[in-house]
């Protein structure tokens, strides 16, 4: 699989399987503005603890990394930050996955979400402005360094007043 589509390695089971996501992070912005490289894909998750064994049936551990699921269910239970990883053992490519918890900005990506359709999968896209606030969170918090190459190409886009939690 070619470099630019492993995100789809998790998208795919989570759309076969009907969970709730979008997708944001560094692979959103490619989709709304310019290409970069990436090691991972960021997935805002609706889930619920019944979902957990579900995530283990979509993705197999002979294929996948899986944190135990009293793990994932403490991450499902917290309501805001959780957060766990999927790996895809053959490629390495990670997905960080966060639970929307109680997180109102996390709601309002998946109420907000923009389907488009690439190599034969509608993906959900987390909105422009979902992508931009989280970044400047995660620039401010120091855990990033590339804030103005992925999130310039959406800065046209309204903020819908969410700047003001950071």
């Amino acid at each position: 699989m070619p470099e630019p589509e492993l995100f789809l390695l998790f998208v795919r089971p989570l759309n076969r399987a009907g969970i709730r996501y979008v997708v944001s992070g560094s692979v959103a912005a490619i989709f709304y503005g310019e290409p970069r490289l990436t090691h991972d894909v960021d997935l805002v998750v609706f889930l619920n603890p019944d979902d957990i064994q579900q995530l283990f049936e979509v993705f197999p551990a002979t294929e996948f990394y899986l944190p135990p699921p009293e793990t994932m269910r403490a991450e499902v239970a917290r309501e805001q930050h959780g957060h766990f990883n999927l790996i895809h053992h053959d490629t390495g490519f990670k997905a960080d996955l966060y639970p929307t918890g109680r997180d109102k900005l996390n709601a309002w990506a998946l109420r907000g979400k923009h389907p488009v359709e690439f190599e034969g999968e509608t993906i959900m896209l987390a909105p422009p402005e979902y992508v931009i606030v989280r970044k400047l969170e995660y620039y401010r918090e120091g855990q990033s360094e590339n804030i103005c190459a992925t999130s310039a190409p959406c800065w046209p886009y309204p903020a819908n007043n969410w700047t003001g939690r950071i």
